[in-house]
């Protein structure tokens, strides 16, 4: 009797942290534990009322069939005037826009519209770990440039990932601000990896989802809008999902040359019809309407990030790493000597807290755990009791 086999390729895909992290936790609380989760990457804000409203209005109205594939023209023209207007870049929205059902597909048809099998993508070691599944089942290889963490931050150096490129390196993926990391990167810091890009021929692809949520001075730099050169070999990604609290919806988008854009706009077809035609015109909204709600929310993560500081302070051997942006600091317990899994382990099973360990986004995090403030209330603030008690305990 004939065994039916599953392909070659998908035996190469790994769960990602957070459903490995989700399994572990459902297995603790069939045995009767109560759990705290700071370790999901989702706002518990409510989306505004005012996007609401507008995917409510374009429903009455009868906007619920096919949208355009490459997105409505209104959300691709809100696009092009948000980037304009806050990064500092300009794109057509004809040709250069492209709509997708989240950034998570649009990294999928960006690495389909860009590699040839065995081609490099080097990613940030550590860098959240559901980049890398895509990668190969586009065809790629991952290669990992580790980062250092110096002065309280993680660093990735320019040498480092001009060290990584072979004949083989097609990309360098990025994400800024960094996660798991929290790092933002500084202009400088953009310019040493956009003149590696450059000098190399390769393609930066630049995952910004987090742009909005930016602390003590830090500034998200789109680097795009650095030079026409790099404009032309970056592919810009970016959603709703964290700047808006939208992360049912499934609507971002990507912006680079139009010969890349065509190229993911093939890929793109064949598994996507795209977001809802009511909810890109909420987008559309939302992009285009007040943003006092986009301020409201990070300065609730100020006041919760804050909070993460000083209720993990002090901690023998313990030392957390103040976040530059997004909603997630990493706690470095290297002097433990305990692997990060292990650690992770005990937290869940003994404190009734649950977090994601370091290594599990490379081995570059070993060593780190990754808690999440992207919930606040009693949430973070039982959470953060239960960690800092599991992290007395080792």
């Amino acid at each position: 009797m004939s065994t039916l086999q599953v392909s070659r390729r998908s035996t190469l895909l790994r769960p990602t942290a957070v459903n490995t992290v989700l399994a572990d936790i459902r297995q603790a609380q069939a045995r009767g534990h109560t759990v705290v989760s700071l370790m999901r990457g989702e706002p518990d804000f409510d989306t505004p009322a005012h996007i609401i409203e507008a995917a409510t209005r374009a429903m009455k109205g009868g906007r619920t069939r096919y949208p355009d594939n490459r997105g409505e023209i209104v959300l691709r023209q809100a696009v092009a005037e948000k980037l304009s207007r806050e990064n500092g870049v300009t794109y057509d929205p004809g040709t250069e826009i492209l709509v997708t059902t989240g950034a998570t597909l649009g990294i999928h048809s960006t690495l389909l519209a860009l590699l040839n099998d065995e081609d490099d993508v080097l990613v940030p070691d550590p860098i959240y770990d559901a980049y890398l599944s895509p990668i190969v089942l586009a065809g790629g290889r991952v290669v990992p440039v580790r980062a250092t963490i110096e002065s309280g931050r993680f660093v990735l150096t320019a040498q480092a990932i001009a060290a990584a490129i072979t004949s083989r390196s097609r990309a360098l993926l990025l994400n800024t601000p960094w996660n798991p990391v929290g790092t933002v990167f500084r202009e400088d810091e953009l310019r040493a990896i956009a003149d590696v890009v450059t000098r190399h021929n390769l393609v930066l692809i630049s995952d910004e989802i987090y742009e909005a949520i930016t602390y003590q001075g830090c500034k998200h730099i789109s680097p795009s809008s650095l030079s026409a050169d790099l404009r032309e070999r970056t592919v810009l990604l970016n959603s709703l999902s964290k700047t808006y609290a939208m992360t049912g919806w499934r609507v971002g988008y990507c912006a680079a040359p139009a010969p890349i854009i065509q190229s993911m706009f093939l890929s793109l077809q064949q598994s996507s019809r795209g977001p809802a035609t009511f909810v890109q015109d909420a987008a559309a909204v939302a992009l285009t309407g007040p943003q006092d709600a986009v301020e409201e929310m990070r300065n609730e993560y100020t006041r919760r990030r804050a909070l993460v500081l000083s209720a993990l302070s002090g901690i023998r051997h313990v030392h957390v790493l103040p976040p530059e942006g997004g909603f997630f600091a990493m706690v470095d317990a290297r002097e433990t000597g305990i692997p990060s899994e292990q650690i992770r382990q005990r937290l869940l099973q003994d404190a009734g807290v649950a977090v994601i360990h370091g290594a599990a986004y490379g081995p570059g995090g070993e060593g780190t755990l990754r808690v999440s403030f992207a919930s606040g209330g009693d949430t973070l603030a039982r959470g953060l009791e239960r960690l800092r008690a599991g992290l007395e305990a080792l």
